[in-house]
């Protein structure tokens, strides 16, 4: 586990520089402004947010890779963090270049209009973002094995990709670079049609998103 972890941060490493040169390559498209975004502007608000966001993504398929030899739920879980790790460096490495933090003191979503949400609404779990595993969540796909491990990563992974959606649709409506929005639609069909993919395979397993 903590080889894959050493791995998949040197991999963001890499793709953190290479996210930045695709921007320059490409700035401007479709359209859009090709100036440098504020650190209030939505597509700095969802630079920052996503990147957490595919991280705990990450983390739960390498989780999960680990808690079952069933070789269909080890490739999904691989294609996700291999894809996941990608697209968080391109948003780090965006990040980089606009010269903006990594971390904003504003709460998660404000760049949505979510981050101003009551205290009484926050979950004291840790569930940041739309979507997001708890830490209870992510304590308890650690200690399950084979097809519980395999039924609940796909159920978590449902609701974290449900989430991702909703995020990367409000960037392809508030977002002003042309490339972010661009990738912002490639998340909205990637994770739509892996989400149809994990429904099936719920049911192949007796059991179905929450």
């Amino acid at each position: 586990m903590r080889q894959f972890g050493l791995i998949a941060g040197s991999a963001v490493a890499v793709l953190v520089a290479g996210g930045a040169i695709s921007y320059a390559a490409v700035a401007g498209d479709e359209g859009s402004s090709d100036s440098t975004p504020s650190v209030e502007s939505a597509d700095a608000g969802f630079a920052r947010d996503m990147a957490v966001h595919h991280q705990q993504a990450v983390e739960m398929s390498y989780i999960v890779r680990d808690r079952t030899k069933n070789e269909e739920v080890r490739r999904l879980a691989y294609d996700i963090a291999q894809t996941q790790a990608n697209q968080r460096g391109m948003l780090l490495g965006w990040l980089d270049l606009w010269e903006l933090p990594k971390v904003s003191a504003d709460p998660p979503m404000t760049w949505m209009g979510m981050g101003d949400r009551d205290s009484s609404e926050e979950d004291p779990e840790g569930a940041l973002m739309p979507g997001m595993a708890t830490n209870a969540e992510m304590k308890r796909l650690g200690e399950l094995n084979g097809k519980q491990a395999e039924v609940f990563y796909l159920q978590l992974m449902t609701d974290h990709h449900k989430g991702g959606v909703h995020m990367a649709q409000g960037c392809l409506s508030k977002c002003e670079v042309g490339v972010e929005k661009r990738l912002a639609r490639t998340m909205v069909e990637g994770q739509r049609s892996e989400i149809e993919l994990m429904a099936g395979m719920l049911r192949d397993r007796g059991a179905r998103a929450r």
